[in-house]
């Protein structure tokens, strides 16, 4: 069959941009098809891992398995544990999608956490006699500010100084969780100094609880809230078109008349914000006190938890959810099946590796792009 390639350039050119990349490389579409639900994949791949390493113990799998899904939603308080340990994740990893929508990589999430649940103590015990409705917002919002002020520094360093944002935010977690450490052992420990601890906080500021006889508290409301914000400021907002445009690159958006530097510092300063946010719910609706230790890493997770959301709100609170399953049902998959809990922790780490690499295969044209640029 003879082809007429001057005729088929024509067509093409005459088409939209999207169109001609449509019509030249209609193979990459099974392949864009594949990277889309790459997440998937990778937790599929994962606990498929772990069903092959529960066998090589001698144990059984399905057992195992059962055991965890009944333990992250068996019942009603399964599932109010579950839905408690996904929302700071799902707070935390709003934060660190903010943030990598502009092309910043905030790995500060825990520091800005714990920035954060400090503040919302410091109000918290204090301001006794104020009504809840009040209490409780304003705790929130000193939460939100403290996690804004620990993720603005580096934003601005970066911003006006050059400064890596991953050293600075990564250097950021150790100073601000030492000096929770120091205040919980000094000025802030209970007066009975047993353990490193304050006292409990104000009735007045503790969340309420949604589900009876469960954990449950009104945090994940926070959190659903805070997920469709985010979606609105980012699609719908200018705020979030500057943001993206910074992301998807800065020289361009600077030509463009965006002052890059400003969007940098405030992308930076909301997704501490909301890392901040993910500790003030962990204080009023978890441990109603600032321990040293109140944090099992929910700031690192929410990392992954935002790569492996595919960077959107509505996949973040899917991600929380699992890596909240995975965490709520370990213990019942450890009584019902004997299976250790270490194992739940490599099927996570598995996730993260998988996640990751699939991330930087899905940003690969783009750095490429850049380059050549």
């Amino acid at each position: 069959m003879m082809f007429d390639q001057d005729k088929i350039m024509d067509q093409v050119e005459q088409q939209p941009l999207a169109a001609q990349r449509r019509a030249m490389v209609p193979h990459l579409a099974p392949l864009r098809l594949f990277l889309a639900f790459m997440p998937l994949w990778a937790t599929a791949f994962a606990l498929a891992v772990g069903a092959v390493l529960i066998r090589l113990i001698g144990l059984n799998p399905i057992e195992a398995y059962q055991g965890l899904w009944d333990g992250a939603f068996g019942n009603a308080n399964a599932i109010g544990v579950t839905l408690m340990q996904a929302t700071p994740l799902t707070l935390a990893g709003l934060g660190v999608l903010f943030a990598f929508r502009a092309g910043l990589w905030n790995i500060g999430a825990e520091g800005q956490l714990y920035a954060g649940a400090t503040a919302a103590t410091l109000i918290a015990l204090n301001f006794p006699g104020l009504p809840s409705f009040v209490h409780i917002p304003l705790a929130m919002l000193a939460g939100f500010i403290a996690g804004a002020i620990w993720a603005g520094i580096p934003g601005y360093l970066k911003a006006r100084r050059g400064v890596n944002e991953i050293i600075s935010t990564l250097m950021l977690n150790y100073v601000a969780i030492n000096a929770v450490n120091w205040l919980v052992r000094g000025p802030l420990q209970e007066p009975q100094r047993y353990f490193p601890q304050t006292i409990p906080i104000q009735r007045s500021a503790e969340l309420p609880i949604l589900l009876p006889d469960s954990q449950l508290h009104a945090g994940i409301i926070v959190a659903l809230a805070a997920a469709f914000i985010v979606h609105m400021i980012l699609w719908r907002t200018t705020l979030g078109f500057q943001v993206r445009a910074v992301g998807a690159g800065p020289s361009a958006a600077h030509y463009a008349g965006i002052n890059v530097a400003r969007s940098i510092i405030l992308t930076m300063a909301i997704s501490g914000g909301l890392a901040g946010l993910a500790g003030t719910n962990e204080i009023l609706g978890v441990q109603h006190r600032l321990r040293d230790t109140f944090s099992p890493g929910y700031g690192y997770d929410g990392i992954v938890v935002a790569l492996l959301g595919q960077l959107q709100p509505a996949g973040v609170i899917l991600a929380s959810l699992f890596f909240g399953s995975l965490r709520s049902g370990a213990s019942m998959m450890q009584r019902t099946a004997q299976v250790p809990v270490t194992l739940v922790y490599i099927i996570q780490g598995l996730v993260v590796l998988l996640v990751v690499g699939t991330y930087v295969i899905q940003q690969l044209p783009k750095w490429s792009r850049r380059r050549r640029q």
